[in-house]
């Protein structure tokens, strides 16, 4: 063969070598788009889109339940506070086993409470703002937080059935805890006179939640708050 020939015959071995390798490489991408755990390169752009699509939104999660599963299971489940508030006082344990909740081991019991009574004072240079609230017919007394700070998570716990099996991580159940709260300021504080001081001396009627986190103390935070007129 002419040394022409074999110049002419290497460039063509090139090209089909490339054209085969290029096939190779086409075969297995495809072939990997088969087979689980195997997952192509996204672009950019796309994992934005997908994590955007799929990020947790807990004020849609909130107003999903609130007037559907929040409101009944607080009227519907909620213990006298007349009855509760001193349970606690004796006993947490058995008070906790029998009428609160826990959000997991080695957590407070949070407890659903309603009642009715008297404000006997507001304490409106606090940021809870709480009005101590003598419970008719008792000596007990409770606190009601309407300041602007609403701490802690006493009603997502409280209600029972919001549980960390549902989230994909904790700052997501955290949120949820937030976003009620805000529901709470928005649907029940906000309602209340401007200057809280007004409400001494006011008939009340409530329902909502609170966490026994110090003992001796009851600061409920509110999913009805009613003033007789």
């Amino acid at each position: 063969m002419s040394n022409q020939c074999r110049m002419d015959i290497h460039p063509r071995l090139r090209l089909l070598s490339r054209a085969l390798a290029a096939a190779a490489v086409v075969g297995l991408l495809g072939a990997c788009s088969q087979v689980p755990g195997v997952y192509t390169i996204e672009s950019k752009s796309d994992v934005q889109a997908a994590g955007a699509s799929q990020a947790f939104d807990p004020a849609a999660y909130v107003d999903g339940i609130w007037e559907s599963k929040v409101l009944p299971t607080v009227q519907e489940q909620a213990t006298d506070a007349a009855t509760l508030v001193p349970a606690v006082a004796d006993d947490p344990e058995a008070a906790g086993e029998q009428y609160g909740h826990r959000a997991g081991v080695g957590s407070p019991f949070s407890y659903l409470v309603k009642g009715s009574g008297t404000v006997t004072e507001v304490d409106a240079d606090s940021p809870t703002a709480p009005l101590t609230v003598r419970l008719d017919g008792s000596d007990t007394e409770v606190s009601i937080s309407t300041g602007e700070v609403i701490a802690g998570t006493a009603l997502r716990d409280g209600l029972g059935f919001v549980s960390f099996n549902e989230f994909s991580n904790q700052l997501d159940y955290a949120d949820v805890a937030t976003e009620l709260n805000q529901r709470v300021r928005a649907d029940v504080l906000d309602t209340l006179p401007a200057d809280r001081k007004e409400l001494e001396g006011a008939k009340v009627s409530f329902s909502g939640a609170f966490s026994a986190l110090v003992p001796g103390t009851v600061l409920i935070v509110p999913v009805t708050l009613e003033v007789a007129s």
